[in-house]
């Protein structure tokens, strides 16, 4: 252990020391973990009853809450931290004076706080909100800095969202890798928590590297840490006696503040569990992320038909054609029509016409409002593609760029739209939803196809007096206004968080959007062609996220029981849908919102079962979907459940053979297991059970 300990550390020094926006980067970060990783995850099983929040763990998290996150110079100690002129807050907190305002609800659920802290020497101020959702046993937190006086602040660096531990002894960690793309995104990894910091990092300002969630599991407690910052984020997690420390930044920021001007941390959140299960901290932390999300209600499962691609020249006229030919009995299991990029003006391919959002007239010369309203004569929605802080050359927003300093941020022929800039941000604000209203959009894809840090970085020295960070503080704070402005402009939308297949998966972007497309691996070529291995791709990334995400969706390419059921999303989509496939896994797609057990971590070995377990939430019901990849030799699969109540019977039987009922009591079926047939090479099998 000591051996690896110390080969991670060193790989970790060489990751500090190259280019943040590299693969280079991504493969040393990946490979200072892979190193001390377990090869195959392996859980313990969990009854029910172990698996509810306890007053216990929601003790610990108000104690923990008030006195690091509400502090106020009394007991305890700040969870954050930052230097002004030179000088820790910590380290000086007598510079300070405290206010801490009443509670107020909060979305969710939840309770926020507010503590305002004045600088004596200064006229800074700092504000640091607060919110508990004790239910969930889980608080997070986010610090704003502002400068009330009329001139100049002194710098502020060091700028850290959280500098703080968590009581959890000797601890693992699980943290899943990002989107790369590649057939392994979202692979879980189990280590140990090193005593040299291990160093986590966005790469080039998107979730590449690994995705910025981290489950510390200590041998009687743990809790899941999670930020939420679309962009170049940062965190360290080392062994100390008795805990966890914990840092977590926006990476780079060096920053005096003009007159008038605030910036904020990264949003942190924390969530408390007893035990020694990692899986009781993933289920409560899934479950809070629902609490939050605005993807509720008639929204929690989606399917969706593309009616046209990237590479599509079908018409108006077309396109309706086609939404009012599909029969009865398919159009009944739709949910929204899915319209992707190219519905613009451009030259040689889509995407060289980003910046122009408005429709092709010699393809829609009346706008996509008809189309939009042939949808909704069948209770349809309609979605369709943006990629708003992308201009091409001789686009509407480019011109736009050009009459006004500082909207714009061109390095080769690619421009980013600079949301950094208030009057920028406004403008694109108006201007696309005027955009989505003109088109009749209920649901907006929002791509972002290339990383930002480099142009964050190059506006600092043209636009913001060579301040380090500001850029990317003041575009990440305003591109959560600008979706939250899109949210209220438009009722009942939903937000497709796309970023070339999921790369902004923090959870400030996820409690405002759902990844329909969670990886750009499952892309299709111009052909129709897709890659060889991406139905064991799709089931490994869905067993990978699962572990903090509980919505995701992509697409189904083929007709096959194997591919549809490999497919099984709570948020769906297919270029042409048979209609007995849209909804015959409905109920399996339900419980994929619900709480998760992995069983047999196959990875994309197509040597090796993959399966994994979707339960409604109080294991009274659920399923489970195991996979037979093409080269396994075994016909036979033993079914371990996990989550049910002990004591309880439960009826198991497949989807494929209901009248075939097994019975036995929850205690048996999670220690002894199931054997289930699992003849067809390969093949999918829907498992369900239920409590009597």
């Amino acid at each position: 252990m000591r051996f690896f300990a110390l080969v991670q550390s060193l790989l970790f020094i060489v990751s500090s020391f190259s280019v943040t926006d590299s693969n280079f980067k991504m493969w040393v970060d990946r490979a200072a973990i892979d190193i001390a990783s377990e090869k195959e995850l392996k859980f313990n099983s969990l009854p029910a009853s172990s698996l509810v929040v306890t007053d216990a763990e929601k003790q610990r998290c108000r104690d923990w809450y008030e006195k690091n996150v509400l502090f106020t110079g009394g007991e305890g100690a700040p969870a954050y931290d930052f230097r002004v002129d030179g000088k820790s807050f910590k380290k000086n907190i007598k510079d300070w004076s405290f206010e801490k305002g009443g509670t107020v609800p909060a979305n969710g659920g939840g309770e926020a706080t507010t503590v305002t802290l004045t600088h004596k020497n200064s006229r800074l101020k700092a504000r640091v909100q607060g919110v508990i959702y004790e239910n969930r046993a889980t608080c997070e937190w986010t610090v704003y800095i502002e400068n009330t006086a009329d001139e100049n602040s002194p710098a502020i660096k060091d700028f850290y969202a959280a500098d703080c531990s968590v009581g959890t002894g000797i601890s693992d960690l699980y943290v899943s890798k990002g989107s790369d793309p590649a057939a392994d995104d979202f692979q879980m990894r189990h280590t140990f928590v090193n005593f040299i910091p291990m160093r986590f990092t966005a790469n080039g300002g998107r979730t590449e590297s690994f995705l910025p969630y981290f489950n510390i599991n200590g041998r009687t407690n743990g809790a899941v840490l999670a930020l939420g910052w679309t962009g170049q984020w940062s965190a360290s997690l080392a062994q100390k006696t008795g805990s966890v420390s914990i840092k977590a930044k926006q990476e780079k920021f060096n920053a005096c503040l003009l007159p008038g001007e605030e910036v904020r941390s990264p949003l942190v959140s924390l969530t408390f569990y007893d035990g020694d299960n990692p899986l009781k901290g993933f289920n409560t932390f899934r479950d809070w992320q629902k609490d939050v999300t605005v993807i509720q209600g008639e929204n929690t499962l989606l399917n969706g038909f593309v009616i046209a691609n990237e590479f599509s020249t079908l018409t108006c006229d077309q396109m309706i054609e086609k939404v009012n030919s599909i029969d009865e009995s398919v159009m009944q299991g739709i949910d929204y029509f899915w319209m992707d990029a190219g519905w613009y003006k451009y030259n040689e391919g889509w995407y060289d016409g980003v910046g122009n959002w408005i429709p092709d007239e010699n393809r829609f010369p009346d706008t996509l409002k008809p189309l939009s309203d042939a949808m909704a004569a069948k209770g349809k929605k309609f979605l369709l593609w943006y990629e708003p802080e992308r201009v091409r050359e001789n686009t509407v927003l480019y011109n736009k760029g050009l009459e006004n300093k500082g909207w714009t941020v061109q390095i080769d022929d690619n421009i980013m739209w600079n949301m950094a800039n208030d009057r920028a941000c406004d403008y694109l604000c108006n201007y696309i939803l005027n955009s989505m209203k003109t088109n009749g959009v209920s649901m907006y894809r929002q791509d972002f196809n290339f990383t930002p840090l480099a142009y964050w970085e190059k506006s600092d020295k043209e636009y913001f007096g060579g301040r380090t960070g500001i850029t990317e503080n003041h575009y990440v704070t305003n591109l959560y206004r600008y979706l939250d402005f899109l949210l209220d402009g438009i009722d009942g939308l939903v937000i497709d968080n796309c970023a070339s297949g999921g790369k902004r998966l923090d959870i400030e972007m996820m409690r405002r959007s759902v990844p329909l497309w969670r990886s750009d691996y499952n892309c299709g070529n111009a052909d129709g062609t897709v890659k060889d291995d991406v139905l064991e791709a799709t089931q490994s990334m869905t067993y990978g996220l699962s572990f903090w995400i509980p919505y995701s969706g992509t697409n189904r390419y083929f007709h096959s029981e194997y591919a549809s059921r490999t497919a099984i999303l709570t948020h769906q989509s297919t270029y042409d849908p048979p209609a007995q496939e849209l909804t015959k896994y409905s109920k399996v797609s339900e419980y994929m919102s619900g709480r998760y057990f992995p069983l047999t971590d196959g990875k994309t070995d197509l040597s090796k079962f993959l399966a994994m377990q979707f339960d409604c939430g109080d294991g009274s019901e659920g399923a489970a979907v195991i996979y037979k990849r093409k080269n396994v030799r075994d016909d036979e699969y033993r079914l371990l459940l996990n989550g049910l109540d002990s004591s309880k019977q439960y009826s198991v039987y497949s989807i494929d053979s209901p009248d075939d009922v097994i019975t036995l009591k929850g205690d048996e079926i999670m220690s002894a297991g199931i054997n289930i047939n699992a003849e067809k090479t390969p093949g999918a099998y829907v498992i369900f059970y239920i409590a009597r």
